[in-house]
């Protein structure tokens, strides 16, 4: 089944999402670099799922959202597009910056989704390490710390394989300012978040790149240890973006975790 495009008007603000698949609705939240489309998992997942991919406002081709100024009013804007959209109770998926509103969305309203999947995400500020400077580095170089091996990446040439057109820089630069604003201050982590956790009784798979150089596999743990329900999956020889550097593996591990009794 082919996905198509919509513009779906949220308080005002017209959010560009795709929209494919069969099955138990399935809400999807991208990372810091934007939506990156119709990618070859969201294909697999799409098989048994309906998939929604909205795209957040201030990036890519939503409106801007000039009152956001942190992941919580991201959350609860992503509550509204659920009621909005008339998905009922969605599984709910993040990825990134994507997983921490997912994370927090689940702390405010966990009767608002079925399952959870959180995909390396932030929100949590690590013991130890930390959370790599993404807006020190300029996109290029961010991209090869991001990926463990691009070599080992399927959609490597369709997604990263020649240089950005001006409107595609353009829009990367938008992402990333929204980004920052949203992330900036504290950096790419909610001090209170790990407090709240504990209310997500929902199933919940965490899934991590062994070789993540972004958020450390060390932030994985924290969140298993903080959701009551939870539990941890950590690809080898993956980096911050299992979607993409393992798709088969990554949309098998979805399915398998949906299946089942997939409204419990």
């Amino acid at each position: 089944m082919r996905p198509r495009e919509e513009t779906i008007s949220i308080g005002g603000i017209g959010v560009h999402t795709w929209i494919g698949g069969q099955g138990d609705p399935l809400l999807v939240l991208h990372g810091a670099g934007g939506n990156r489309g119709w990618t070859r998992w969201l294909a697999q997942v799409a098989e048994r799922f309906t998939v929604w991919a909205p795209t957040h406002p201030g990036f890519g081709r939503s409106g801007d959202a000039d009152w956001m100024d942190g992941i919580d009013d991201l959350a609860r804007f992503h509550l509204w597009f659920i009621d909005a959209a008339g998905l009922g109770r969605p599984h709910l998926l993040g990825h990134s910056i994507g997983g921490w509103t997912a994370a927090e969305m689940a702390t405010m309203s966990p009767g608002s989704i079925a399952r959870l999947v959180l995909v390396a995400p932030v929100g949590l500020k690590p013991e130890t390490g930390e959370i790599l400077d993404v807006f020190y580095y300029s996109p290029p170089q961010l991209l090869t710390m991001t990926v463990h091996d691009p070599k080992t990446v399927p959609e490597w040439d369709e997604l990263y394989g020649r240089a950005p057109t001006p409107a595609e820089i353009e829009i990367a630069t938008r992402n990333r300012e929204m980004a920052a604003r949203l992330t900036w201050k504290p950096y790419m982590h909610n001090p209170r978040l790990g407090h709240l956790l504990p209310r997500v009784a929902n199933p919940t798979l965490i899934v991590w790149g062994r070789e993540d150089r972004v958020v450390p596999v060390e932030c994985g743990e924290q969140y298993r240890r903080h959701l009551p329900n939870a539990r941890l999956t950590v690809l080898e020889r993956c980096g911050h973006l299992p979607p993409i550097e393992q798709p088969d593996a990554f949309a098998r591990l979805v399915l398998d975790f949906l299946g089942g009794d997939t409204r419990r």
